[in-house]
């Protein structure tokens, strides 16, 4: 007979085991870094819509919305659209909530996919740079008394483009809610010279973080998250907030 607390229980055990791992955390890590050579992360869809995104990130993130059923979930930096199309979808499964989609850039072709689906009407999109004063207005604005908010940061990935958005977004995150600070493997692996960028280590969305956690209480780490990832672009991104 199947037992489910003791099959989650073994899950927990052995995500921890796995994680203590050195040889398979190294070997995590490494195909990370020889698997972004051709691409990998850009290889995936959500309902045909591209998602920029590893599948274990993409499936965990499907984990937190369900487990924590968000009223309002924001995320910056939403390219071709398919994780905004992704949560929308989830949280139409459950019969609530709303998605805002902030991009600088938000081309009408994009807007089109992304709003194709009934489930569309759930979702708003701001186009604009997430710091910019008038867009965290709007967002500001879209929220109601009581609801329980979730943020994810996948936008510009330079250390105070992150830190000036998380001062701005992760207040508004709730207690029991999540904080997903994308692309934190940036400062674990070596400068992508195949694809140069202006955040590399020292310089990136985990030195953000880290800068941020020393300024609130209000967030911790979810070590069991990072444990079952292994495969991660946000190791040590997935933040819950406590109080």
């Amino acid at each position: 007979m199947f037992d489910r607390e003791s099959f989650e229980r073994s899950k927990r055990e052995q995500a921890f085991a796995q994680s203590n791992d050195k040889n398979l955390r190294r070997i995590s890590l490494d195909f990370v870094v020889e698997s972004d050579k051709y691409a990998y992360g850009y290889q995936w869809t959500w309902l045909g819509v591209p998602v920029i995104q590893l599948p274990q990130d993409i499936l965990i993130t499907q984990e937190i919305i369900w487990n924590t059923k968000p009223d309002l979930i924001v995320e910056t930096g939403i390219a071709w659209g398919g994780s905004i199309v992704l949560y929308a979808a989830i949280l139409e499964l459950i019969g609530n909530g709303r998605v805002i989609g902030i991009d600088v850039a938000l081309p009408d072709k994009n807007r089109r996919e992304i709003m194709k689906y009934p489930f569309s009407r759930r979702i708003t999109l701001y186009e604009g740079s997430s710091v910019e004063p008038d867009i965290v207005s709007k967002v500001v604005a879209e929220f109601s008394r009581g609801e329980k908010v979730m943020v994810l940061l996948d936008s510009d990935h330079t250390h105070d483009h992150v830190l000036q958005e998380l001062r701005m977004y992760a207040p508004l995150v709730t207690p029991g809610q999540y904080l997903v600070v994308s692309d934190t493997v940036v400062d674990d692996i070596p400068i992508q010279e195949h694809r140069p960028r202006p955040w590399s280590r020292g310089n990136n969305p985990k030195t953000a973080l880290n800068a941020y956690l020393k300024e609130t209480d209000r967030f911790e780490i979810d070590d069991e998250i990072d444990a079952k990832l292994l495969v991660s672009y946000s190791p040590n991104g997935y933040v819950r907030c406590t109080r």
